[in-house]
């Protein structure tokens, strides 16, 4: 059986983040690294097929080829088998990249579990493995803390609302977007490292894939945050600090 696991590369989070004139992030400086929650992904695609002898992980990833193949390289040291690298220009909304991901994963053929994280950090979209099950036509569940699988269903554990967790069955193909704590990401280990860097990465331009790259959606701004005022110290007997402390949440932050 094959376990794909689709990934994507977003800035690392202590990256000095500039935004462009084309209201994208300005990628000039930008360290880049694979999304957190993908790493759970990957581990828990590699602890299935050690479970499961005969079985492979194939790694997915939609983007520029020049800088998003290191992705797939970290993924294949971390344990993964093949990778897929889909030829695309950056910034795809959500929706192309779910498509492109659902054509590939369908034309290789033969998954049994498609694993995504539960969101990439830089856009917080949360939407791409979604769309990716609606258009595989797989049943799909999110934020997934805990997975078993048998040979005809997969059995997941979810976060929901009020601290409540629930506990959901599906038929295989199934798709998976793993959460933080379904499993401790193994480190990528020097020989792992050394074969990656060897291995031939399958590539598919994403205009060989026959569907209109025309975006739906289009970003009208985008701007970093307000910059945090500076932390404020308080000295001297307790009552004069607590009668600064409700001046300054009253008077600076507004807040009474």
């Amino acid at each position: 059986m094959k376990f794909f696991v689709c990934i994507k590369q977003v800035p690392d989070t202590e990256t000095k983040i500039k935004v462009g004139a084309d209201q994208q992030i300005d990628p000039a400086g930008v360290k880049w690294v694979m999304n957190p929650y993908d790493e759970y992904a990957i581990e828990e695609a590699i602890k299935q097929r050690e479970k499961n002898p005969g079985s492979q992980v194939w790694v997915v990833t939609v983007g520029p080829k020049a800088r998003t193949a290191e992705a797939l390289r970290t993924a294949l040291a971390m344990g993964a088998d093949e990778g897929i690298l889909i030829d695309a220009p950056a910034n795809l909304e959500p929706q192309i990249t779910a498509k492109a991901l659902s054509l590939v994963i369908q034309q290789e053929g033969g998954a049994k579990v498609v694993f995504t994280g539960r969101l990439a950090i830089d856009d917080n979209a949360s939407s791409v493995s979604q769309m990716l099950a609606e258009f595989s036509n797989f049943p799909h569940t999110t934020v997934v803390s805990k997975f078993s699988m048998d040979s005809e269903n997969v059995t997941v554990e979810r976060e929901a609302e009020g601290g409540q967790c629930e506990v959901v069955q599906m038929a295989t193909p199934a798709v998976v977007a793993a959460n933080k704590g379904l499993n401790m990401p193994r480190y990528a280990s020097l020989p792992g490292i050394m074969k990656a860097k060897k291995k031939v990465l399958k590539e598919v331009s994403i205009d060989s894939l026959g569907f209109s790259l025309v975006a739906k959606t289009k970003t009208l701004a985008l701007e970093l945050p307000a910059e945090k005022p500076p932390v404020k110290l308080m000295s001297g007997e307790i009552s004069a600090q607590v009668s600064s402390l409700v001046q300054l949440l009253r008077d600076e932050a507004k807040v009474l």
